[in-house]
């Protein structure tokens, strides 16, 4: 069968994503055919394209999205032909996908299409973040890096719903609005401010127990002078590029700090916690304790253009490309 998809045939800049007709392949035992509605736009597609991740090539890019079952393979029995479904799987950047069917997870109806596509994988990171790298509880002040991205927004809400004081970083002005309506207390925009001594006046000299960071090499030093004695560095992206080099005496010397890498494709690893992840999400969703606002919208055609506003910081909140 044939479909449009962006693929990538070397890795590069966004000039690099083509767009084009592929062969699908015929669906395995186990596995479904998706007709996508919305295409989730996420920053590790970025590391895909450039080469950070290396993948084999050619490849198609794409890590969520949600549609419509459109085929089922055999032994299939989760989901069938019609359903809304959103998933959490590669190759996601087409107009038809073949998935898993235990990557599939059933739309409720007061969720759109667009809103699942942006939610299950953001919403995924944020859930495995707050409640099993480090388990957040009321009362606690926390730190996270880029409040306005796609998972901040989502991640400061959930946190401030769980009773959290919030600390947010951004890199412009025109965000520190933003990422206060999305649960922020406390918003530094770390370009013309000083993030740790902001840090230390907000909580009284004592500092955070956890700081989020999915922005990499140029705030992993500023991250580690943000916690506090035996607190713990959540480094789960690099959009600043990757962090080398460390040497560990450092964190004995700030505090026996703790640091830790984690990805979401660990943490969801089994069926069972990816439902179990993605049924949290989609609940506090539907509580409306956390809202998903799509403020870009892409034709699927148009993904280069789309990589070329996220790398530069030109987009806020969730990104939907449209097959």
């Amino acid at each position: 069968m044939k479909t449009k998809a962006i693929r990538i045939h070397q890795h590069g800049g966004p000039e690099v994503l083509q767009f084009e007709e592929i062969d699908l392949a015929d669906l395995r035992p186990g596995e479904i055919r998706v007709r996508n509605k919305a295409v989730g736009l996420n920053f590790i597609e970025t590391y895909f394209r450039s080469g950070l991740y290396p993948v084999p090539l050619p490849f198609t890019l794409g890590s969520e999205a949600a549609g419509v079952v459109d085929a089922v393979g055999e032994g299939v029995t989760n989901v069938k032909v019609g359903d809304r479904i959103a998933y959490n799987s590669g190759g996601a950047y087409a107009e038809l996908t073949n998935v898993p069917a235990a990557r599939a997870l059933p739309l409720p109806a007061g969720v759109s299409d667009d809103a699942a596509a942006c939610l299950l994988l953001k919403g995924s990171t944020a859930e495995y973040l707050l409640r099993r790298t480090f388990r957040v509880e009321a009362g606690q002040t926390i730190l996270w890096h880029a409040a306005a991205g796609g998972v901040g927004l989502i991640a400061t809400q959930w946190a401030k719903h769980l009773g959290c004081t919030v600390i947010g970083t951004v890199g412009s002005d025109d965000k520190i609005a933003i990422a206060k309506a999305h649960g922020c207390d406390h918003v530094i925009n770390y370009r013309t401010e000083n993030t740790v001594e902001r840090v230390k006046e907000i909580t009284g000299g004592k500092k955070v127990p956890v700081v989020y960071d999915g922005v990499g090499k140029d705030t992993f030093m500023t991250s580690l002078d943000c916690l506090s004695p035996r607190g713990l560095l959540v480094s789960f992206g690099n959009a600043s590029g990757p962090v080398t080099g460390v040497d560990l005496g450092i964190l004995a010397a700030k505090g026996s700090l703790y640091v830790t890498r984690p990805t979401l494709a660990t943490y969801a690893a089994s069926p069972k916690d990816y439902a179990e992840i993605g049924a949290e999400v989609f609940d506090v969703v539907a509580k409306g304790a956390v809202k998903i606002e799509i403020n870009q919208r892409y034709k699927l055609a148009d993904a280069a253009q789309a990589h070329r506003d996220l790398e530069a910081r030109k987009t806020t909140g969730a990104t939907v490309l449209v097959p």
